[in-house]
């Protein structure tokens, strides 16, 4: 891994944002040592662990708040201090504004960091947290909302000149104008929850008499999930891939990339193991998709850490798809290859320090591989909580595990299902294939089901091993492994 120099402060004058008030006025070369002197993480599992060792690593005093299903977990355990924010559905605990805003002031907390899903993309959230004189560690909500908003995010990137697929313009209302909508994009076209995200809300149709039915069903999901019943329509690509761009930028106008990942790898939408950098790039795509995301970043003046997703299809044309305005589940396979601590990063900015890096710092070395361990039947994709009665964590060069089990944890059943991330960093993508295989090898998780043994065939498949895969991939292996399955019994 290579190390990065740090740069001396550079002297551009404060960008105009409601955190900056932070520094004095006159002085902008000021640093904080630490960034803040208490965090309260809003999250659990082992984005809160994660959250906290980077708070360890700065010297500020964590808070870490719970559900009384997570009275035992790991991030009660090793923050400084604790509290129960309700019971264990998450509508009564972690996405309790009230409770969460509450536990911030009883304990004195500067800053929240929300790590991903819950309150980490509710504007409403960010803007409670700056009345109350919190800082948010993220955007502000003028760009959590204009991102969230899928509809409004694409003429955002149209006007920015950030290529998308064809699609409607803005909102499709009525079930008349999809039809209209489908004939104009040319089949086959899905339809996307406005204020969607993790797969809800979308449906593929493949021609006319498709469109009632599936326009129904998908803005029926969405007011569900979102209770936002838009939807909008673009042309579905048949076997593109998914490939992100991490975006770091601070209050001063600095904006840098830290590279592409790779996560074709999905199920239902859901991805299930990333990688950086992209197989499938070369080296002039890659910096055009790059530009491409610096530049989508740069249209909505952001800052802090956050995604910009493309698809890209079978010609090397790619495409915007949606904006990430938090960390993401797979940023560890960014830090392995660059080198930087993005949640570190994500606290400085929030303080009001400008990035410690600019572009040209950055120099990516070798390759990292991800695989998201979940709780579940790793071919029927049934959750699978319970007790852990055995637990070993692989070890040895180029392995990390980002994960909050211990013996005898007990993995609920009302939260999302994954409980580890697996990375293997290589000198290459063979020696980081060899050292995942080891690791998935030697990972022993007991009492429950896990993922883990789907990952292990899919390292050992030769699609995944020359780097031939799209976002569909998974879902036709596992169809043929469930007909071989069926044939055996």
């Amino acid at each position: 891994m290579a190390a990065l120099k740090r740069m001396p402060p550079r002297s551009e004058p404060a960008a105009t944002n409601r955190f900056v008030s932070r520094i004095p006025e006159g002085d902008t070369e000021r640093s904080f040592d630490p960034p803040f002197r208490k965090i309260l993480i809003a999250n659990r599992g082992e984005i809160a662990l994660r959250v906290i060792l980077a708070c360890k690593e700065l010297g500020i005093q964590t808070v870490a708040v719970y559900s009384e299903a997570d009275r035992d977990a790991l991030h009660v355990r090793f923050a400084d201090q604790d509290i129960c924010i309700g019971p264990a559905p998450s509508a009564k605990s972690y996405l309790n504004i009230p409770q969460v805003i509450a536990a911030a002031e009883v304990t004195g907390a500067e800053a929240i960091h929300p790590g991903y899903g819950f309150l980490s993309e509710n504007p409403h959230f960010v803007d409670v947290c700056q009345a109350c004189g919190i800082v948010f560690i993220g955007p502000n909500s003028e760009i959590i909302r204009m991102m969230g908003n899928k509809a409004q995010a694409k003429a955002t990137m149209k006007a920015a000149g950030v290529p998308l697929l064809p699609g409607s313009d803005g909102v499709v209302d009525t079930v008349e104008d999809a039809l209209a909508w489908g004939e104009k994009i040319g089949y086959p076209v899905i339809v996307k929850a406005s204020a969607g995200g993790g797969g809800r809300g979308m449906r593929i149709v493949n021609g006319p008499d498709e469109m009632s039915d599936m326009y129904n069903t998908a803005r029926t999901e969405a007011r569900a999930a979102f209770t936002d019943d838009t939807v909008y329509m673009e042309k579905y690509l048949l076997e593109p891939r998914h490939i992100e761009v991490q975006i770091l930028g601070d209050l001063f106008g600095n904006i840098i990339t830290l590279g592409e990942r790779e996560c074709s790898i999905q199920r239902r939408h859901q991805k299930l193991i990333e990688e950086s950098p992209s197989p499938a790039l070369g080296p002039e795509l890659r910096q055009r998709i790059w530009a491409m995301g610096l530049r989508a970043a740069r249209a909505v003046g952001y800052f802090n850490a956050g995604t910009i997703e493309f698809l890209l299809d079978a010609r090397g044309e790619f495409f915007f798809m949606e904006m990430n305005t938090r960390v993401q589940v797979e940023h560890p396979v960014t830090e392995m290859v660059s080198g930087v601590d993005i949640v570190k990063e994500q606290i400085r900015i929030a303080a009001g320090q400008k990035l410690e890096y600019t572009q040209e710092d950055i120099a990516l070395r070798g390759h990292a591989i991800e695989c998201r361990i979940n709780a579940e039947d790793p071919f029927r994709c049934t959750p699978s909580p319970g007790r852990i009665t055995a637990l070993n964590f692989p070890g040895g060069p180029g392995i990390r595990m980002d994960t909050a089990m211990h013996q005898d944890a007990v993995i609920p059943p009302y939260y999302d299902s994954l409980v580890a991330k697996l990375i293997a960093h290589g000198r290459d993508r063979t020696e980081a294939l060899a050292r995942m295989r080891r690791a998935l090898d030697t990972l022993v998780v007991e009492g429950i089901k896990t993922s883990a043994p789907l990952h292990r065939l899919i390292m050992d498949h030769p699609d995944f091993i020359s780097g031939n895969f799209s976002t569909h991939w998974l879902e036709v292996y596992l169809a043929a492994l469930e007909k071989e399955r069926a044939e055996v019994h």
